[in-house]
Formats: structure tokens, C-alpha cells, sequence
């Protein structure tokens, strides 16, 4: 375990510095706190004396954020509309070192807004009592769907790799995901993907990740035992064409199944400070995509991408890990 640890160690700061191309759907995730002071007489439900409003980057944002976080670089293909939750949200994605030449301004979509409501009490974070979505699935316009193809084009010469981050909030096309597909491979770059269900549409990606419910669905069967795990990944592996899938498994913690290096379960690296796990499946596929960048195995990345995910979760909201954090992670938990 010694080995592994300093290995680990070893790895963090070999993040820094590369360049990761993030396409998917951008949000704006809008959080309204008030104070819990009775009871409403009109419904069961608590009245909040309004305190504060914030506005957080979401959807494919977050990975993007951790790789920055990580001393990396990245640049976001997506879309917003024409309107002031997309102004907002451009401003936020500068703001946290994010590389906005990507997105597209698309006049016919609102841009996607996610309004959190959230309960303040004696608890030490606020607690949600309600989410409101303001969004469009329906598939981007032709129009909009070439320009993001076409950006996607220009930047890949300029990355190290290519991450796609499919809320299904309909950027995420076949041709989108093919542009990153065959741009990235054509030129050797590492391409990875947190499908969040839509697996077959990630036909020869290198990495690709699920959690347990999407993985469950997507299969038609229940991953109980180690064995489901494994030949769930393997499934996905030899449908695909992939080199490594990672299941995320709650406080189960992970499931990595490898071409090469075989399956491997790791347990939560932190189960007893779980705060929100808002996010914490963008900071592994963005963790374990940057270690992939560095040159790490399949397996290290999975168990640095486990560690990053039990430091975030101790935080509100989208939430990332710094080099900092993670060491601490590497040298206080079980690798």
C-alpha cells in the first residue's frame, strides 16, 4: 500500500499543465437559501425567509472546474442561449479559469437552468428541499450542431484529450459525439465519457463511466455481487470497443473493469463525512481523464479519480478537489 500511496503522490503533480477539450451541457445552477421559520398553514411544507442567492457553473462545467482545480486546462464546447442565465453563466466559466471559446450561443434555447432551494437549519450545510429545471431536451438545431462540430474541429489540435459529459439535454448528438470521437483518435488523444446511461452511442472511447442505476438499466440486469460488476464492464468493454469502464457504486464506492488490467473494486475512501454528492461523478471521469493525460495506469487513475470523489462530497455543490486536497486524501485514506 506504501508503493501505491507514493505512486500516487508521485502522480498529482504530473496533472498539472495539460489540456483537456469538455464537451457536453453547460447549466446554470442557481441556489436560493432561506431560513427555516414554520410551517406554512397552506401546505406541509416549511416557509424559508429568503438569505442569500448564488450561482454556481454546472453540467459538463463541473469536470471542466476539476481539472482546473488541478493545475490543468480546460476548454468547454457547449451551448447557451441568448439570454441573461447565459451571460451569467459565460462570466462564471471565466471566472473559475474555464476556456469558453467553445460555446455556442444558440437563439432558439433558453440556457439550461438548474434553481436549487435550499433549507438553512442547525444541520452544517443547507439541505435542498426543492429543484426547479429550466431546460429544452430536444436535440440542438442543425445550425447550432454544426458550429459545435466545427469547434470541436479546431480546438482537439490544441488538448491532450477530450472529455464528453452527456447531462442528455441534447448536445450530445451523434454527430457531436462522433466529431469528438474521430478528432480525437485521429491526432492519439485520450477520449473518455460520463455517459449517464446512453452508452452504445460511445462506440471506441477509451473510458467510459456510469453509475450502478445507469448501468442497471442500460443492461436490463442487477449488479449485486463483484461478478455482476465485472461482466457488466466486460459487456461494455467488448460492445464498445472501450479500453476501461468505470462504475460508480455510492458509498460502495467504484468499480473499474479493464482490458488489461482486469477488475478491480475500490471501496469509498470517505463514508463517514458525506455531506452532498452533488458532482461527484464529474470529479472522477475529470480526475481520472487527467491521470489518464499523465500517463497513469487504468487502475491509478481509478483510485485517484475514488479519492477526489471522497473529498468533494465533504463540500456543498459542485464542489472540486485541489492537489493540495488530494494529496491530503492519498496520505490520510486507503488508496
Amino acid at each position: 500500500m506504501d508503493d501505491v500511496r507514493q505512486r500516487l503522490l508521485r502522480l498529482i503533480p504530473q496533472l498539472a499543465g495539460h489540456r483537456v477539450l469538455v464537451v457536453g451541457d453547460l447549466f446554470l445552477d442557481e441556489y436560493l437559501v432561506g431560513r427555516a421559520s414554520r410551517l406554512s398553514r397552506e401546505a406541509p411544507i416549511p416557509v424559508l425567509e429568503f438569505t442569500r442567492q448564488f450561482n454556481l457553473p454546472g453540467g459538463a462545467a463541473n469536470p471542466a472546474q476539476n481539472i482546473c482545480a488541478l493545475g490543468g486546462a480546460a476548454t468547454v464546447v457547449g451551448l447557451v442561449g441568448s439570454d441573461e442565465a447565459g451571460a451569467q453563466l459565460l462570466s462564471l466559466l471565466r471566472g473559475v479559469g474555464i476556456d469558453p471559446s467553445g460555446v455556442v450561443v444558440d437563439h432558439e434555447r433558453p440556457t439550461t437552468t438548474k434553481t436549487r432551494i435550499l433549507a438553512e437549519g442547525s444541520l452544517r450545510f443547507p439541505q435542498q428541499v426543492a429543484r426547479i429545471d429550466h431546460l429544452d431536451r430536444s436535440d440542438v438545431s442543425e445550425r447550432s450542431q454544426y458550429e459545435i462540430t466545427t469547434r470541436i474541429q479546431e480546438l482537439i489540435p490544441t488538448v491532450d484529450a477530450v472529455l464528453v459529459s452527456d447531462y442528455q439535454t441534447g448536445v450530445a448528438t451523434k454527430a457531436v459525439v462522433q466529431a469528438a470521437e474521430r478528432g480525437a483518435h485521429a491526432q492519439g488523444k485520450i477520449c473518455s465519457v460520463d455517459a449517464q446511461g446512453s452508452f452504445r452511442k460511445y462506440q471506441g472511447f477509451e473510458l467510459i463511466k456510469g453509475n450502478r442505476q445507469e448501468m442497471e438499466a442500460s443492461l436490463s440486469c442487477p449488479l449485486q455481487g463483484e461478478q455482476d460488476y465485472e461482466r457488466a464492464g466486460e459487456q461494455l468493454l467488448s460492445e464498445l470497443s472501450a479500453r476501461a469502464v468505470i462504475i460508480t457504486r455510492g458509498a460502495e464506492g467504484l468499480s473499474l473493469v479493464s482490458r488489461h488490467e482486469g477488475h478491480h473494486h475500490l471501496p469509498a475512501a470517505n463514508r463517514s463525512e458525506v455531506f452532498d454528492v452533488t458532482g461527484a461523478g464529474d470529479t472522477v471521469i475529470a480526475v481520472a481523464t487527467l491521470a489518464l493525460t499523465a500517463g497513469a495506469s487504468f487502475v491509478d487513475a481509478a483510485r485517484l479519480a475514488n479519492l477526489a470523489a471522497g473529498w468533494v462530497v465533504r463540500k456543498q455543490g459542485n464542489a472540486v478537489a485541489s492537489a493540495e486536497e488530494l494529496a491530503w486524501a492519498v496520505e490520510n485514506w486507503q488508496a
